[in-house]
C-alpha cells in the first residue's frame, strides 16, 4: 500500500510539469540546481548536484530525513539506497583523468555519488550508474569505488546542501559535502607530472606540434620537474630542427641549454648559450638574466644583464637589470646608481613604485631580488 502511495504521487508530479511527459525534464521540488568544479593539476574536476534546504529541520536531517546506512526507499529496484548526496536527480562527479579517492584509485570517467552516512562518517561511494533519479534504482554491481570517511561537525549551519573544494595543492584538493551543522569530506589525488607528461605527447602529436613554441613549453616544463629529461632533449632537438617546426632562436637554442645542464653536460650547455644569447630580444634577456638571478647564479646573471645593456642602453629595462644584476652581487652603491637612473624612465605609476621601494632598500645596503 505505501509503495502504491509513493508511486502516485511521483506520476502526479510527473504529469505537473508540462515538459515532463517525454521523462527529460523533472520538477526540482524547490531544490536549487548547482555544479562546482576545480582544477586539479590539468585534471577537471566538477560535480553536479541539487541543493536541499534545512527549512527549519536542524537536528532532524541526520537520522531522519537523512537515515543512515543502506534503506528500502519505497521506489525503485533497490531495496537497500544509500542516500543520494544531495536531492533529486543522481549527484554526479567527473574527473578527466584517472585520480586517486583517499588513496584508492579511479579510472576517469562520471560517475553517480552516493553516501550511506554513518553517525560519524559515511561509505562514500562512486557508482558507474551516472543517469538515474536518485538511488532509487541503486545496485552496489555498479560501484566503482567505496571509501569510508569520518565526518566533522561545523559551528556556521550551512542552509543549503554545499559540495566545496579546499586544502588545494598541486596535486590534491579536499571535497567536503556540506548542509546543516555536518561536513563529510574526501579528497582528490592526482599525479600532475605524469598526467600532464602524457597529455604533452598527446598535444605534440596534434595541430598544436606544429609550433616550436609547444616543443619549448614540454622540454622546459619536463627540465622544471627534473623528470624525463631524454625525451625532454628529444624535443627541444625538434624545437630547433623539427621539419616546417624547428626554429633557431634564443627560445629554443636555451631550452636545449636548460636541458643539457639537467643531464649534467654543463660544457654543451655553456657553449650552445654563447650562440643563443646574440639572438635574444631586449626582454628576452633581461627575463634570463633574472632566471640566472633566481637560482643564484649571480655572476652569469650580471654579464646577461650587462650584454642587455650593451646592446640596448640606457633604456628602463637595462638599467632595472643592471640594478638587479649589481644587487645580486652585493654592489648595492653601483646598483643604487643605475635604480635612480630607471626611476624617471619608468613607464607608470605601478613600476615607479616599485623602483622607489628599491632605491630606499638599496640605501639601507639590502637586496633588491
Amino acid at each position: 500500500m505505501k509503495c502504491t502511495k509513493l508511486l502516485v504521487a511521483f506520476l502526479l508530479l510527473l504529469a505537473s510539469n508540462g515538459k515532463a511527459q517525454g521523462l527529460t525534464t523533472l520538477p526540482d521540488g524547490g531544490n536549487k540546481k548547482a555544479s562546482v568544479s576545480e582544477l586539479i593539476g590539468i585534471t577537471d574536476v566538477v560535480i553536479h548536484y541539487d541543493r536541499p534546504g534545512v527549512k527549519g529541520r536542524e537536528g532532524k536531517i541526520w537520522g531522519g530525513l537523512v537515515p543512515y546506512g543502506f534503506n528500502d526507499l519505497g521506489f525503485g529496484t533497490s531495496k537497500a539506497s544509500p542516500w543520494r548526496a544531495g536531492a533529486n536527480e543522481n549527484t554526479t562527479i567527473s574527473f578527466t583523468t584517472d585520480v586517486e579517492i583517499n588513496g584508492q584509485p579511479l579510472a576517469a570517467g562520471v560517475y553517480g555519488l552516493s553516501l550511506a552516512m554513518k553517525e560519524d562518517g559515511a561509505t562514500v561511494i562512486f557508482s558507474h550508474n551516472a543517469t538515474s533519479w536518485g538511488s532509487f534504482f541503486y545496485d552496489p554491481k555498479d560501484d566503482a569505488l567505496r571509501v569510508e570517511v569520518k565526518s566533522e561537525k561545523t559551528k556556521e549551519e550551512t542552509e543549503r546542501l554545499t559540495y566545496e573544494f579546499s586544502n588545494q595543492t598541486e596535486n590534491s584538493a579536499r571535497v567536503s559535502m556540506c548542509w546543516e551543522y555536518l561536513r563529510v569530506p574526501f579528497t582528490v589525488s592526482v599525479d600532475y607530472v605524469k598526467t600532464q607528461m602524457e597529455s604533452f605527447r598527446r598535444e605534440l602529436k596534434s595541430n598544436k606540434g606544429f609550433r616550436w613554441e609547444a616543443w619549448v613549453q614540454a622540454a622546459n616544463f619536463a627540465v622544471a620537474r627534473h623528470t624525463n629529461l631524454d625525451e625532454a632533449l628529444a624535443w627541444s632537438n625538434y624545437a630547433i630542427e623539427g621539419p616546417f617546426v624547428g626554429q633557431k632562436n634564443f627560445n629554443t637554442l636555451s631550452c636545449k641549454a636548460s636541458v643539457l645542464s639537467a643531464l649534467g653536460r654543463a660544457d654543451e650547455a655553456a657553449s650552445l648559450m654563447k650562440e643563443a644569447l646574440p639572438l635574444a630580444n631586449m626582454v628576452e634577456l633581461h627575463n634570463y638574466g633574472r632566471q640566472l638571478v633566481a637560482e643564484k647564479k649571480f655572476k652569469e646573471a650580471m654579464d646577461a644583464f650587462k650584454l642587455n645593456a650593451q646592446k640596448n642602453p640606457n633604456v628602463f629595462t637595462t638599467n632595472v637589470g643592471l640594478m638587479r644584476g649589481y644587487s645580486a652581487n652585493g654592489d648595492f652603491k653601483t646598483a643604487l646608481k643605475y635604480a635612480k637612473m630607471a626611476l624617471p624612465q619608468a613607464p607608470d605609476a605601478l613600476n615607479k613604485n616599485a623602483l622607489t621601494g628599491y632605491i630606499q632598500k638599496l640605501g639601507e645596503g639590502k637586496d633588491v631580488n
